[in-house]
């Protein structure tokens, strides 16, 4: 097989159980990086059975992490994934073809089919949920301040295009999976909020999560996929409510711990 100039960037921890499959359906890259947050699964020692690319590095945060990720290719061109996720035919052949053709666009972004277990949803703004995946290096930051879901703080000049193959996004593994991503994400979400000094009153809260359920279910279509987009609906707008329980919380220990520091 032919190998395209292209550095595929995983970042991962306990991944054991599936990152094999995103592996193997990026063996056509002539360069496979994996930075790895310390798993105590087996992780690396499979992964050294694709390639000697490994990194150890604990994770400060999710932004700061990616940047240091992103700083290790070889090649100019960067092809991020997480282990949960796999690359189409269509989407090889088309990078390949994109790589060929000596692209000016400083990146591009890559639909996604984000799957609970072996379903595809389709609805609810779950498709196709496109980000930038492929991309020169050096080409973006990610903030590096942001425990969770970091925006991009800087973006190079120059055109943004996008792919039509798809990135396989295997999501939640079943709904006690979703639960749980749920409460580790709204865990650093808090204290994101909690950081920076976040406004947010009870009332807000309860429009911002009826809101985010509404939009999901109803304008995005997230009925017609049954009870999975009810649930995914659902799981949205609890994203808002438990951040903001969460956050509740740890104002209050703060206050109390400034309280008994003062007595």
């Amino acid at each position: 097989m032919q190998k395209s100039p292209v550095s595929i960037v995983i970042i991962t921890k306990n991944e054991a159980s599936r990152i094999q499959r995103c592996l193997d359906s990026v063996l056509w890259a002539d360069e496979i990086i994996v930075v790895d947050d310390c798993s105590t699964d087996g992780t690396v020692a499979l992964v050294k059975k694709y390639t000697d690319r490994v990194v150890e590095r604990r994770m400060e945060n999710e932004g700061r992490h990616r940047n240091y990720a992103y700083t290790l290719p070889r090649n100019e061109w960067v092809l991020s994934l997480d282990a949960d996720e796999v690359v189409t035919v269509e989407l090889r052949q088309e990078i390949a073809a994109l790589l060929e053709a000596k692209p000016t666009a400083m990146g591009y972004t890559i639909p996604r089919r984000n799957h609970i277990g072996a379903y595809w949803v389709r609805y609810g703004g779950m498709y196709p949920s496109a980000q930038v995946r492929l991309f020169r290096k050096g080409a973006f930051l990610f903030d590096e301040e942001a425990e969770v879901h970091p925006p991009v703080s800087f973006y190079a000049k120059g055109e943004w295009g996008k792919l039509k193959g798809d990135i396989l996004h295997y999501t939640y593994r079943d709904f006690t999976d979703a639960i749980a991503k749920l409460d580790r994400q709204t865990d650093l979400e808090a204290r994101k909020w909690f950081r920076e000094k976040r406004k947010m009153g009870v009332f807000s809260t309860i429009r911002k999560t009826i809101d985010r359920f509404w939009r999901a279910y109803f304008s995005k279509q997230g009925y017609r996929d049954g009870v999975i987009g009810l649930f995914l609906a659902v799981n949205s707008g609890m994203y808002q409510f438990l951040t903001f329980a969460k956050y509740w919380e740890l104002k209050q220990k703060d206050a109390e711990q400034k309280s008994s520091a003062n007595a």
